[in-house]
């Protein structure tokens, strides 16, 4: 067994870092406060390759594997949760999609420029009533001869409001509940298709997280993501890629993680109490440690999960793991560093407040921790 990255990914996991550092560990706080969508640096990562990177090269991507494009949204994450946000939403989730199952037009057309970071994606799943239970579902798809005609709402959805490209899961016969659910690609500008209401969030700020609205909106049939071969197959669309999306949120709250850790790390080294760093004290020097070896437990969770996905082999269960835990361990690593920080660690003079917030999401999206430990009990009771 061999935990060593290979050549190309530690260069990999090299040029994110130095990436994230110089471009947007400067501006992340800045970003947090104006709420304001970093297109620049977003542009960036585009042009690094980052929104294509495990991607196949015929469709613009880099053709690397699954553990690279993790290191690159930990890495990203470890500096400013809002990218690794926008990233994963268009990559993870929205590319993935495409990925899994479009047919060979829908890839070519529309993964293309998403993997190469020329348009950004999103994926429109959840709607007000429907969260968990993707079964109730009330946006629907009527076939009208060449067209299907969307009519619902969706909600919470990253990157909904700058998004060129959307993945819309919609209902084509309700009486069959998940098994009558279909995913359809939308165009930004389609006819019937418009942005609702921003959320003004508690973190991940710099991401637009929007309500979108579909009436008597025409999709062309041959935006059926998979072809007619997709019709009912919505519900196991959406389990594979929010698979992949959980070992990237997982990746993402491993960054934050660390961010807390090294963060808390400086601070201790550098406050000094009754006369000495309050790194010296016990409690203050075991608390630190509890962190790392949580932060260790996490990332190998999320890479055993990469690694299987990358052999081929099924992943729902160790997606689910190392979304649970890492998830976890964000948070309470955030809240050990802000406890850390004292006084300074509630005020936004000091990051840790906004690492706290930034993690918050990650027990919520993609699953909530609760969801995640039925498809763990569902795997390990089967």
């Amino acid at each position: 067994m061999d935990f060593s990255l290979t050549e190309e990914q530690e260069m990999v996991r090299k040029t994110a870092r130095s990436f994230a550092e110089k471009e947007l560990l400067p501006r992340a706080a800045e970003v947090d406060k104006t709420e304001e969508f970093p297109q620049q640096t977003v542009k960036k990562m585009g042009e690094l390759g980052f929104f294509g990177a495990y991607f196949p090269v015929e469709y613009g991507g880099g053709g690397m594997d699954f553990l690279s494009y993790i290191l690159i949204v930990e890495e990203i994450a470890r500096c400013d949760a809002s990218h690794a946000t926008v990233l994963a939403a268009s990559t993870s989730l929205c590319g993935a999609s495409i990925n899994i199952a479009g047919t060979e037009k829908q890839k070519k057309k529309y993964l293309t420029p998403l993997a190469t970071g020329e348009k950004l994606g999103a994926y429109a799943l959840t709607e007000p009533n429907a969260g968990s239970d993707v079964s109730l579902l009330q946006t629907t798809a009527v076939l009208d001869k060449d067209e299907y005609v969307l009519n619902g709402s969706k909600q919470f959805i990253t990157n909904g409001d700058l998004a060129d490209i959307v993945v819309v899961y919609a209902s084509v016969d309700k009486a069959k509940k998940h098994k009558g659910i279909a995913v359809f690609i939308v165009e930004k500008g389609t006819e019937g298709f418009s942005v609702g209401k921003l959320e003004d969030k508690l973190g991940i700020r710099g991401t637009g997280t929007a309500q979108l609205s579909f009436s008597d909106c025409r999709v062309p049939k041959e935006n059926l993501l998979g072809g007619e071969e997709g019709l009912g197959r919505g519900f196991i669309i959406a389990m594979q890629s929010l698979d992949v999306a959980r070992v990237g949120a997982g990746a993402a709250a491993v960054g934050i993680a660390q961010a807390s850790l090294e963060a808390s790390i400086n601070y201790a080294k550098e406050r000094k109490q009754f006369g000495q760093p309050i790194s010296s004290f016990q409690a203050i020097s075991f608390t630190l440690c509890d962190m790392a070896v949580e932060i260790d437990a996490a990332r190998l969770l999320v890479y055993k999960a990469a690694y299987l996905k990358d052999k081929g082999l099924r992943f729902s269960k160790e997606a689910a793991m190392a979304k649970l835990f890492a998830s976890e361990i964000a948070c309470s690593c955030a809240d050990k560093a802000i406890q850390i920080h004292g006084g300074y660690g509630y005020i936004k003079d000091y990051p840790v407040e906004r690492f706290w917030r930034d993690a918050r999401i990650h027990r919520i999206y993609e699953g909530t921790s609760e969801v995640q430990r039925l498809v763990i009990a569902h795997s390990l009771l089967k």
